[in-house]
């Protein structure tokens, strides 16, 4: 069904998009983090587009242990997300759940296709957050956002969905200049130099995974059964295609963040509530007894949904995530093309 829904969505966007993109951001955004803004390569078999991050909110009840709660501001909104911060634990086991059944798959986890520009008109599918250590240093993230992750397959087996997802490149900077790049993938992920990937003039490529919307530095099969390795065939596989060209930076959201008090500041007046929600931005993972599920030695077909931006380790000592040591700073792609 995926295939067959992918290709009467998107068949169209295997056209080649224009190579010039207009660069828009609010005042007072470093100018080099929007000339080195990440453009995002869509695999054209993925039914799965990006996100509007505020349509996410109005299709999702917040729960705990599966049940509805109440009390918290209606509606619910980017502006007062946080809120739900007051139930389940502080509101990390809070839950934004599905008010659809996602086996139906319906239209608002579908998302939003770019237009010729690179645009999700009318969708708002990105957050960029800069943080400034001083010294010259300053990491731009570049925060991608889905309705809904498909997992793909493992011998057949479709293992892995969970409503909502997360991903990220981040670019390190010293005054001014990219000097690495971090690509997510999954809860792990690769460092390169600035030097060493895909570029579209200053801008650097990202391939986002069929499904799965991990990043890679190039198109191709991506095995990831060893974290933060990448072979080109294996046991658990990613696939990227060059096929349908994103620029998020059209339609983010723009903020710098202070780690030394956990803040968020908007750039541009936007809303800053949802960032600070700890909660899941998806359903809780189904029980083997839904009908839904399937348990496959422990790995489940749906999984829970992910956390946001903020706990993505913002303020990070090394281009990795500090809780994922080694961290290796490739001078090249591997695997080579």
């Amino acid at each position: 069904m995926i295939s067959l829904l992918s290709g009467l969505l998107f068949g169209a966007a295997a056209v080649a998009a224009p190579t010039t993109f207009n660069k828009r951001a609010p005042s007072g955004v470093p100018q080099y983090v929007v000339d080195y803004a990440p453009l995002v390569w869509l695999d054209d078999r993925d039914v799965y587009r990006p996100s509007d991050i505020a349509a996410q909110v109005d299709h999702t009840t917040p729960k705990v242990d599966r049940n509805p709660i109440s009390g918290y501001p209606q509606p619910l909104t980017l502006s007062n997300l946080d809120a739900l911060n007051s139930y389940g634990d502080g509101g990390e086991n809070v839950y934004l759940t599905s008010n659809d059944d996602v086996t139906t798959v319906p239209d608002w986890l579908t998302g939003a296709q770019p237009n010729a520009e690179g645009e999700t008109e009318g969708a708002k599918t990105a957050v960029v957050i800069t943080v400034d250590h001083g010294g010259g240093k300053l990491d731009a993230f570049y925060m991608y956002f889905w309705a809904f992750n498909w997992g793909g397959t493992v011998l057949d087996i479709n293992l892995g969905n969970h409503v909502g997802d997360w991903e990220h490149n981040m670019i390190r900077f010293q005054d001014g200049e990219p000097q690495a790049l971090w690509y997510s993938q999954h809860s792990r992920g690769q460092a390169f130099e600035y030097q060493a990937v895909e570029k579209e003039g200053k801008r650097p490529y990202a391939y986002a995974a069929n499904g799965t919307h991990a990043l890679y530095a190039m198109a191709g099969t991506h095995d990831h059964t060893i974290p933060n390795l990448n072979l080109p065939a294996g046991f658990l596989e990613d696939h990227t295609q060059r096929g349908t060209l994103w620029d998020p930076a059209l339609s983010a959201y723009w903020y710098s963040f202070n780690p030394s008090d956990q803040t968020f500041t908007p750039y541009d007046g936007a809303p800053v509530a949802y960032l600070n929600y700890k909660g899941r931005w998806g359903d809780d993972r189904y029980p083997d007894s839904d009908s839904r599920q399937f348990n496959f030695f422990g790995f489940r077909r749906y999984e829970g949904g992910p956390t946001g931006p903020k706990f993505k380790t913002l303020d990070r000592e090394l281009v990795c995530p500090d809780n994922d040591p080694p961290c290796i700073v490739l001078p090249i792609k591997v695997p080579r093309e």
